[in-house]
């Protein structure tokens, strides 16, 4: 169950009109967190994204499932069983037993999930798949929600990397 902060966060974001991707990036955010605080853990970060969307979805969080070719078909028919679940409004708790073993199993997992590290390399994979035009254009709206000092910090860290790749 989501914490009541990130459901109030969430529904704050859908008053105020935004993306269904940025009301699930709440919840995202939440295990994320969870992972630091070393509640569970996650084999990759990409495993404790889907968490978060999975809760997203559970919680009335309209996002639709991945498109085809994108994730395997049971991932697919999975994201569109809890999403039309939660339109029929048949919302079922999920058994004891279910719930502790899945606790179980991802307490035994890494930490290293929730990494400022893992993250990055997984953003950086994920944008590497859009292309260059997707980046370009997210790179431009970064320019417009940054401000000078934000640009000027993206710019020094930009030297930075550039000077460790020529190393």
């Amino acid at each position: 169950m989501p914490e009541k902060q990130t459901l109030r966060r969430a529904r704050k974001d859908k008053a105020e009109g935004k993306a269904t991707s940025t009301q699930a990036g709440e919840f995202v955010r939440e295990e994320i967190d969870h992972i630091r605080e070393g509640k569970h853990g996650a084999r990759s970060a990409k495993q404790a994204i889907a968490i978060g969307l999975s809760k997203a979805r559970r919680a009335g969080v309209n996002l639709p499932p991945p498109a085809k070719g994108r994730t395997s078909e049971r991932v697919r028919k999975s994201a569109a069983r809890e999403l039309k679940s939660v339109r029929a409004g048949a919302h079922h708790k999920t058994s004891a037993a279910r719930s502790k073993a899945m606790l179980k199993a991802l307490k035994r997992e890494p930490r290293a999930a929730g990494s400022h590290l893992a993250l990055e390399r997984q953003a950086l994979s994920s944008s590497r798949k859009r292309g260059p035009a997707a980046r370009h254009k997210a790179a431009e709206k970064a320019v417009e929600t940054k401000g000078p000092a934000g640009l000027h910090r993206a710019a020094v860290k930009a030297a930075a990397t550039r000077s460790r790749a020529h190393h």
